[in-house]
């Protein structure tokens, strides 16, 4: 029991790479004290990835570097990188990193006698020694072999360069040429190195995309697929395929759609935080004017937006709202909302991805909008849309960040749903979907709402017009065959106002017949009244002549 807890316990020794999102799929980066390979073909970024391990490994990690090249001048390096934010003379001025050219030429190469690398040992280690270096490059391990046609020599010297790379315990990585059928030109170091990455930069329907793949890693657990990889400004990004685990923590909280109308659709009055939501429909339902009412109300209660359009440019996003009353432009001055423009065709799918997660990094934002997400189908196949889509979603879940997707739907497929639409509908929270309702000469717009996980929700279709004053959605009104929209709704609601006010002018004239009846009837019961009370009076002096004899007649007798 002991024994399987010491090795349950044991940390295999790794050196971080300081590259974002590698020493994920490495599970904490590169193995400490040993050589590592770094192979692909010109352009993949092989040097810049190496080159970044040293400069993160000295600026993050306080670990001296020594970066020996075999190609390019220690001048046209440090100006290549530059661009990039490294500046390597000021490193070398601080004693933390070496650079050193060692110039190979094969026209000044004459074989004579046995080859072995202790030149190379000799000015390697005292450029280690003088910084006490922890981490080393060679780029690129070809050229160092270049003027040699003996295969056993050269095959020897490979081994023993890297058993001495071990015993100095630096964590080395060699860059090498892809070959034609290995991994690299002499088909060694594969072997001898104790981890394998090869980059690869192809281009498909004139879109390029990096990959970086991890072939081999002695000792430790890793990412075994292809992972995309984005070269810009601040060096190298390796975005992972996707979580394995739905373990991400959720949110109960609500927050408004921003639209007025919708939240009274939604139980909760509005969307769980953190939740993904779809918008979909054909071209002219009002997808972008949705997406930016919530953006708009997002902003308003002081949430950071960034909203990705692949259509319009900000200033044109800008100038549409504004024609309905909502002004986003100011949320873009006070820094709130973010507005990213670009064809989807600058970009494969994959650095799509990489872009977005490095917003997400730097602005940390709390919502997100793409609009639309079906634009990215056009640089990326059926079954590479569906893996991108799966990626991003278990990201924005990942960081709880509330999203809206908008779909365009095609208008002569109706029976089919849209690729997008159908790759992500499964995935995302809650559905709405935006319509055309046509009638007799007319096109109206109907929203309603698809799926609404945990919450309940309307079933209604309901109508919704956009005014200068924004969009709103009108109440159900039922006819004989069903809901009515646009004139049907309108021509239904003046022939019920006309039959109210019909009803109501029925009504008055029958409370004023009423009246004069009342009238007439109080008159003839007025004139009963006197009638009885004149012949009550008449009866009354009867009454007293008679009483008034009889009191005569008694007195006569």
């Amino acid at each position: 029991m002991q024994e399987q807890t010491k090795s349950h316990s044991f940390i295999f020794p790794k050196t971080p790479t300081g590259v974002d999102g590698l020493d994920e799929i490495t599970d904490g980066g590169f193995p400490k004290g040993r050589p590592i390979l770094i192979c692909g073909g010109a352009g993949c970024g092989k040097t810049l990835l190496s080159m970044q391990f040293l400069i993160k490994g000295i600026t993050e990690f306080n670990e001296p570097g020594v970066f020996m090249s075999f190609e390019e001048p220690s001048d046209d390096l440090t100006l290549n990188v530059k661009s990039l934010g490294f500046d390597l003379e000021k490193l070398k001025a601080d004693k933390k990193l070496v650079v050193d050219h060692v110039r190979v030429e094969r026209s000044e190469i004459e074989e004579a006698g046995e080859y072995d690398l202790d030149g190379l040992f000799i000015r390697l280690g005292h450029a280690i020694d003088s910084i006490k270096a922890t981490r080393v490059v060679l780029d690129t391990i070809e050229s160092l072999f270049a003027g040699l046609d003996n295969q056993a020599i050269l095959r020897a010297e490979l081994r023993r360069l890297f058993h001495w790379l071990k015993t100095k315990g630096v964590t080395a990585v060699i860059t090498g040429e892809r070959g034609e059928a290995t991994l690299t030109r002499q088909g060694l170091e594969e072997y001898v190195s104790d981890c394998v990455i090869v980059l690869d930069h192809r281009v498909i329907e004139q879109v390029s995309t990096r990959r970086l793949r991890i072939v081999k890693y002695r000792g430790s657990t890793h990412g075994t697929n292809e992972y995309p990889f984005l070269i810009d400004d601040d060096g190298i990004s390796v975005l992972p395929i996707t979580s394995l685990k739905l373990d991400n923590e959720v949110s109960s909280d609500i927050i408004p759609t921003g639209v007025p109308g919708l939240d009274s659709m939604f139980q909760g009055g509005g969307f769980y935080r953190g939740s993904n939501i779809l918008v979909s429909g054909t071209a002219g339902t009002a997808k972008t004017t949705i997406g930016c009412y919530f953006a708009n109300k997002q902003c308003e209660n002081k949430e950071r937006v960034i909203y990705f359009a692949f259509e319009e440019s900000p200033q044109q996003l800008v100038r549409n709202m504004k024609s309905i009353g909502i002004d986003i432009g100011k949320h873009i001055k006070k820094g709130n909302l973010q507005i990213h423009s670009s064809r989807p065709s600058l970009n494969g799918l994959e650095l799509h991805l990489l872009t977005l997660r490095k917003l997400i990094k730097e602005f940390k934002p709390t919502t997100i909008i793409i609009d639309p997400i079906s634009n990215l189908i056009t640089v990326g196949s059926e079954q590479e849309v569906r893996s991108m889509l799966v990626r991003l979603i278990d990201m924005l879940k990942a960081n709880n960040i509330t999203a809206l997707f908008t779909s365009l739907n095609k208008q002569t497929d109706n029976f089919r749903p849209d690729l997008a639409e159908e790759s992500v509908s499964s995935l995302v929270d809650t559905w709405i979907t935006v319509r055309d309702m046509e009638g007799i000469g007319e096109r109206n717009r109907g929203i309603f709402i698809v799926k609404a996980r945990g919450m309940g929700h309307s079933n209604q279709v309901r109508e919704f017009v956009i005014t200068s004053k924004g969009i709103e959605l009108l109440d159900v009104e039922l006819g004989p065959q069903g809901i009515l929209t646009g004139s049907a709704r309108k021509s239904h609601l003046f022939k019920k106002t006309m039959s109210d006010i019909k009803l109501q002018n029925e009504i008055s004239r029958k409370d004023r017949e009423i009246e004069r009846k009342r009238k007439v009837l109080e008159a003839n019961i007025e004139a009963l009244r006197n009638e009885f009370e004149s012949a009550e009076e008449e009866l009354s002096i009867l009454k007293a002549t008679e009483e008034l004899q009889e009191k005569l007649n008694s007195k006569k007798k």
